[in-house]
């Protein structure tokens, strides 16, 4: 008579089990993260130096990529579709109007008026002259919109300008969440 041969699995042994627990929550956290990463939080590299002194060339920042109540002051990153600018490319500013404000600008003296309120900016690098552009001012922020300059006023292709000009929200593809240290000798 032939009798059948049962086999009890045999309890995994205690490497065994660090290594499994260990190996799932590796894997946990490499999801978690690129799910951050692909949905919530981007890195984006700055271009030039319109930021200054908030932001320099060539630094690396993180941006929230999901969507939230722009604020004046507010740091945002606008897609290359958003602007006129040849070639297209993905700039970095600062919100200074939303819809309805009206944005004037005495050139003469460096000042930026929103709804004929001096705007008393600390972040802003000194200005030494104020770069017109070829937009008129004032400027009536339209619905949906968004007037945005650099910190660098004096070097800041922005809403003065018609390549940029009055930006459509939509075109925000996020906002700065934190900059990474510029590596020694970075300029």
């Amino acid at each position: 008579m032939q009798q059948d041969l049962i086999v009890s699995p045999r309890a995994p042994s205690t490497l065994e089990r660090i290594l499994s627990d260990f190996t799932d929550i590796l894997c946990g956290c490499v999801i978690a993260v690129a799910f951050l990463f692909l949905f919530l939080l981007r890195p984006v590299g700055v271009d030039g130096a319109s930021m200054e002194p908030t932001l320099y060339n060539q630094q690396h920042i993180v941006i929230s990529a999901f969507a939230r109540q722009l604020s004046y002051e507010d740091i945002v990153i606008i897609s290359e579709a958003g602007t006129q600018m040849q070639p297209p490319r993905v700039i970095v500013k600062r919100v200074i109007g939303l819809p309805g404000d009206v944005i004037d600008i005495d050139f003469d003296n460096g000042i930026v008026l929103r709804n004929d309120i001096p705007l008393v900016e600390d972040f802003i690098a000194p200005v030494d002259f104020l770069r017109r552009g070829d937009v008129e001012f004032p400027v009536t922020v339209t619905p949906g919109a968004a007037f945005l300059l650099g910190d660098n006023r004096n070097n800041s292709l922005d809403s003065r300008h018609s390549a940029i000009g009055l930006v459509d929200q939509n075109y925000i593809i996020g906002q700065f969440w934190f900059a990474l240290p510029r590596l020694p000798g970075a300029r």
